[in-house]
């Protein structure tokens, strides 16, 4: 299946940003604001951008419209979440997509952000999976640079050194994925990726090694494992381990999952939740190429 792109941006377009989930402190929006600007982009804010209603930065209502007005905008051409944290799952059932469908924009982020990376790839549009205001000043310049690329339309290759622990190979598929966790929780929805003739790619933070393992095992029980074409695994950030250890380093964890499947595995991917995060485009097609000595991501 060929998923459908956004436009790509041109210098004076309009980003539009919001906060769907968690609240942010002005000083991330701001400096968001001003990496805009410097590569030619405009910023306006969301209503609720800076609010707060507990944990969050609006209440439901708040959030939804916030994020509804984004895909509705008539002169945006990108939204972009300016953090993750906890949250759209909350509001994501009450949008209406009939404008995105009609003039599709591009969603960027990553983390809890993936609930609607989900929804727009099962509508059939392609999105990226980027840093976000909250990181933006400590970011890598290669982050960035790759998130500058993909909203103006310049889709690089990734080149890597290979990890010891990498499964050779080489296979062909739609990019899907982020944030295991996220990946998890959406199996049972209608929003669930078709995980067949796909390149899953995977990160998560702060999660117990045993939490990883029982995702893991319901990602194999639903068969996902067996339709996969290759995986991709990126940030493992800040895992905890049990008083009594797992026993198990997290790339041993992982592949414990694949002793009888034969596909090829990139571990240290530079994405998700590290400063080194590297914006990857969503439901496109991809090849993954693991060798001895370097690993490729190409866009086809």
């Amino acid at each position: 299946m060929n998923f459908i792109a956004p436009s790509s941006l041109q210098i004076g377009d309009l980003v539009y940003l919001c906060a769907p989930a968690k609240a942010i402190e002005e000083n991330y929006v701001v400096a968001a604001e001003k990496w805009l600007q410097s590569i030619g982009l405009r910023a306006i804010r969301s209503k609720n951008l800076i609010g707060r209603h507990h944990y969050f930065s609006g209440t439901e209502l708040e959030r939804l419209t916030d994020l509804q007005e984004g895909l509705d905008h008539p002169e945006a051409k990108a939204i972009w979440c300016v953090r993750g944290g906890y949250g759209c799952i909350q509001i994501v059932d009450g949008l209406q997509w009939a404008q995105f469908i009609k003039e599709p924009k591009w969603i960027v982020g990553f983390s809890d952000i993936c609930v609607l990376h989900h929804q727009i790839q099962s509508l059939g549009f392609q999105s990226i999976h980027a840093t976000m205001a909250l990181n933006i000043d400590k970011n890598s310049g290669l982050a960035k640079q790759r998130l500058h690329e993909l909203l103006f339309g310049q889709k690089k290759s990734f080149e890597l050194h290979t990890n010891s622990a990498n499964k050779l190979g080489s296979a062909r598929g739609v990019l899907i994925g982020g944030n295991l966790s996220i990946v998890f929780s959406m199996l049972a929805t209608p929003e669930r990726y078709n995980f067949s003739e796909s390149i899953l790619f995977i990160e998560d933070l702060a999660e117990h090694l045993y939490h990883i393992d029982r995702m893991l095992h319901a990602l194999r029980k639903c068969g996902a494992l067996e339709q996969i074409k290759g995986l991709i695994i990126g940030g493992m950030t800040d895992l905890e381990d049990t008083d009594v250890p797992f026993g198990k380093s997290i790339e041993a964890l992982i592949l414990a999952h694949f002793t009888y499947r034969k596909i090829p595995i990139c571990f240290d991917f530079p994405a998700g939740h590290i400063e080194d995060n590297q914006a990857l485009l969503f439901a496109a097609n991809v090849e993954l190429a693991i060798h001895q000595n370097t690993s490729t991501l190409n866009y086809l």
